[in-house]
């Protein structure tokens, strides 16, 4: 997420930065406040951004580092006719009151001039102490220390204030809204942007994006979603009510200006006309665990199951294999992604026979990061986005056919049996376990 926001406000992330994996704590190079700033006005994963002063393994390499850090940048700060305070704030211990003060107080080779402001100060100074990972074997002493001016904070209160148990409109797959606005990151949308997701549902994904203020539209195989009809998903509430669809959640936030439509249609036949492109495409494809992945079929076709609607719309489904909706979706986005667009959704990954080779490719699209959320012990989704490198040819239309990659993926077709296989035996284990 942090990437790609860099490369959204203009910046570049240098891979020779420190990245500690079992770390919270993340040391960038940001040309800018301004750019440090705009990163924080949409990263839900980031909590704070600071100036960093000075940092070490200890207290005495964190002074000496904070000796050695230029006096010209600090002075701005430090002035009599300012205020500040000392905040800290430690990951993996609690410190007592009296523990934080001797801290504070061991800072006072620092050329501080102004005056203490606990409620309401100018500038806020930061002790950052690094415990580790591990609450069983927490250290004496922290393996980390850091001092640094506090420039912004994240905005993870989006996750509170998006909650997808306060929203109108839900359905058995309504996506959590910290990874809905991860995603729109991702996609790097901005104002004025059209993002589309062929697999809309009940819009989650088209909250977040309204929210950084891009225009947004989806299609949905299923005409009760989209038209807000049939039975509710939430508990103690059997019918959906008139004003539930997915106009009601945009207008819910005040974003309703920034929805174009939702149609029924199948993202297997694209309905949009050539040269329509859209800036991101953001998606959840349907795995066939909560809900089964659908295509329009005809009356020659094997019938796997003819439905009817409350409005009298009648359709055939046939089955919709796993490989195909992705490389579907990639097909798709290949074709009417503008240049440097991007296409961010979930794949489900049955782990023991997870590979990277099984990750769908497209010759027009470049895998940009592959971030992995665990479901259970046996089973996974991956975050993958993509970005439009080539422009669209005839002759890429079928691409992935010649691909030596395309044949394994197809084994994941049986995702559904092999996370219900993975939850038997869990089930069965456990049952065991309380036998002893």
């Amino acid at each position: 997420e942090i990437t790609s926001l860099l490369s959204l406000c203009g910046g570049q992330f240098s891979g020779e930065q420190e990245i500690r994996v079992n770390s919270p704590f993340w040391i960038l190079n940001i040309p800018s406040e301004e750019m440090a700033r705009g990163l924080m006005k949409r990263t839900v994963c980031a909590k704070c951004i600071f100036e960093l002063w000075g940092h070490g393994r200890s207290a005495g390499e964190l002074y000496t580092s904070l000796k050695n850090y230029p006096t010209e940048k600090m002075l701005p700060y430090l002035q009599s006719d300012s205020t500040y305070k000392v905040h800290i704030h430690t990951f993996n211990k609690t410190l007592t009151q009296a523990q934080k003060i001797k801290k504070i107080d061991a800072l006072e080779f620092l050329p501080f001039k102004g005056k203490v402001n606990l409620k309401n100060p100018e500038h806020i100074f930061w002790i950052l102490e690094d415990y580790g990972m591990n609450p069983n074997d927490v250290p004496e002493e922290p393996i980390h220390l850091y001092f640094g001016r506090w420039i912004a904070d994240g905005q993870r209160e989006l996750i509170e204030s998006y909650s997808v148990k306060k929203r109108h409109f839900i359905g058995n797959t309504s996506m959590d809204a910290c990874l809905s606005f991860i995603m729109a990151n991702h996609g790097r949308v901005k104002p004025n942007d059209i993002v589309y997701d062929p697999f809309v549902g009940t819009g989650g994904l088209l909250i977040s994006s309204a929210h950084f203020g891009a225009y947004v539209c989806g299609t949905d195989i299923d005409y009760n979603t989209i038209h807000g009809l049939g039975k509710a998903s939430r508990k103690n509430q059997k019918w959906r009510g008139p004003d539930e669809n997915i106009r009601a959640n945009l207008r819910q936030y005040g974003l309703e200006k920034y929805y174009l439509d939702a149609l029924v249609a199948d993202s297997s036949r694209p309905i949009w006309r050539k040269g329509m492109l859209f800036d991101a495409i953001i998606t959840d494809p349907p795995y066939g665990i909560r809900e089964a992945p659908r295509r329009m079929g005809s009356q020659k076709e094997t019938v796997k199951s003819v439905e009817r609607s409350t409005e009298n719309h009648f359709f055939v489904s046939s089955s919709y294999h796993l490989s195909d909706i992705f490389f579907d979706l990639l097909k798709f986005g290949a074709e009417y992604l503008v240049m440097g667009g991007r296409l961010v959704y979930w794949l489900p990954i049955y782990r023991p026979e997870y590979t990277e080779e099984i990750i769908p490719r497209h010759p027009c699209l470049k895998l940009i990061s592959n971030c992995e959320q665990m479901l259970s012990s046996h089973t996974s989704r991956r975050l993958i986005t993509m970005e439009k490198v080539k422009e669209f040819k005839d002759q890429d239309e079928n691409s992935y056919l010649l691909d030596g990659q395309y044949m394994p993926y197809r084994g994941h077709n049986s995702f559904r049996e092999k996370y219900f296989s993975g939850v038997t035996k869990r089930i069965a284990k456990e049952e065991k376990d309380n036998q002893k």
